[in-house]
């Protein structure tokens, strides 16, 4: 018999966690371990029930839940985090991924999304990923982010060579500007399916999962960097593509 996944609720108020556990208790895979309505009570069922997946509640009185989900995922990094919001709120969406979380949702989510979510987190997925690639100024401000945090080239001293060829990178380019296969293949003048293939052969080569963290992989290691110029602030996020010295030069088509 497959192991349920075991699922700690945190919510302040009653009526939404016995909804939630009523939901999950028809789930023959998922096991409710424990319900918390503040940051302290959670703290304390987590370190003793151990649990697979997270729903957090953002708002939660004292601690908050994303100082909540922070603390959890720094003691306990296999622990998947599910954040919850009254309303979907991008700088709520930015602080979800940057304690960790691996899916963030409407409080209003139907009863099989949520189901779906918890099953999916538990084997690794990051669903949170799909959000953020449909809201590209969000995915611009994380992208920066990891940019500031991560060295780059002329600071390691190290050459680091993309095992990409140069339309790979233009690809990844064009993604971490948010743009659709549609899209992609309108701009470079290919077809949807060259560009799937591109995508699934840049996956391969960086062995990550997803999209999102093709992207991250990239600009931490320098293959492609964001920027501003003054003049485009008002307009949007301009990327600047960086194919550094001895990096392949064929298309790839």
């Amino acid at each position: 018999m497959t192991a349920q996944i075991k699922v700690l609720i945190i919510d302040d108020h009653a009526l939404f966690r016995r909804g939630i556990r009523w939901t999950l208790d028809e789930a023959a895979d998922i096991e409710v371990v424990g319900e918390a309505e503040n940051g302290t009570e959670a703290l304390l069922i987590t370190e003793h029930a151990f649990p697979d997946v997270v729903l957090v509640d953002i708002n939660l009185p004292g601690l908050n839940g994303l100082e909540v989900a922070r603390v959890i995922k720094r003691r306990e990094p296999r622990i998947r985090l599910i954040v919850l919001s009254v309303y979907e709120d991008d700088e709520q969406l930015f602080n979800a991924i940057k304690v960790g979380a691996a899916a963030y949702a409407s409080k209003a989510v139907s009863p099989d999304i949520l189901l779906n979510m918890i099953r999916e987190v538990s084997t690794g997925a990051y669903l949170i990923n799909e959000t953020v690639m449909n809201k590209p100024h969000v995915a611009a401000r994380v992208l920066t982010q990891f940019r500031e945090l991560s060295p780059g080239v002329e600071d390691t001293g190290i050459h680091l060579f993309a095992p990409l060829t140069s339309r790979e990178i233009e690809i990844l380019d064009c993604i971490a500007r948010g743009l659709s296969n549609k899209e992609i293949a309108n701009q470079l003048s290919i077809s949807g399916q060259t560009v799937k293939n591109h995508i699934t052969s840049i996956l391969s080569k960086l062995q990550v999962n997803d999209r999102t963290m093709a992207v991250i992989l990239a600009i931490q290691k320098g293959w492609i960097k964001m920027g501003y110029d003054e003049g485009e602030r008002s307009s949007g996020v301009r990327k600047q593509l960086v194919v550094p010295e001895g990096a392949p030069v064929e298309d790839g088509v």
